[in-house]
């Protein structure tokens, strides 16, 4: 199971026991916010996309979107999510538990600079009912394959 996969691998930072298991689902930005019981800002959603074929997966802060013009500026490729049947195959991870931990070595991760925002935010720990409250420094450390952050996301900077 994926959760146990993501536990035994933070248990290698000294943090396993910091993730959070919920009788609910949390497979969503909404659902993970009730659950944890913060805003859905906080939640740092998994994004699973292929670059020139290979998995890669951008974190982002919950009210963020993909900007397509910015993510092609980076990744000088389209935005082309993963199916539900390739995150299982080549993340590890079903839709709904995907998080940067526990990953194959061929995956890249990236950090999304909206969540520089939050003093800590809520990844997924391998489930659709699971969390784990970071700040943005643990969050980097402790992802696998992590490549940097980047700047590919709109709608969530207040209008000015």
């Amino acid at each position: 199971m994926s959760i146990e996969k993501v536990r035994a691998y933070l248990k290698g930072f000294g943090v396993e026991g910091r993730i959070r298991e919920f009788s609910v689902s949390s497979a969503t930005v909404e659902l993970a916010a009730a659950a944890v019981g913060v805003e859905g800002a906080r939640i740092a959603k998994s994004l699973s996309f292929k670059v020139e074929d290979k998995p890669i997966i951008i974190v982002a802060a919950g009210d963020a979107k993909i900007d397509n013009a910015k993510y092609k500026a980076r990744f000088r490729a389209k935005a082309k999510m993963l199916t539900h049947e390739e995150a299982h195959s080549l993340i590890g991870h079903d839709v709904g538990g995907v998080c940067p931990f526990a990953l194959p070595e061929d995956v890249k991760v990236y950090l999304d600079v909206s969540l520089k925002r939050f003093e800590t935010v809520f990844p997924a720990a391998g489930s659709d009912s699971s969390a784990i409250e970071l700040t943005c420094g643990e969050l980097e450390k402790y992802s696998s394959g992590f490549v940097e952050w980047v700047d590919v996301c709109k709608a969530w900077q207040a209008e000015s």
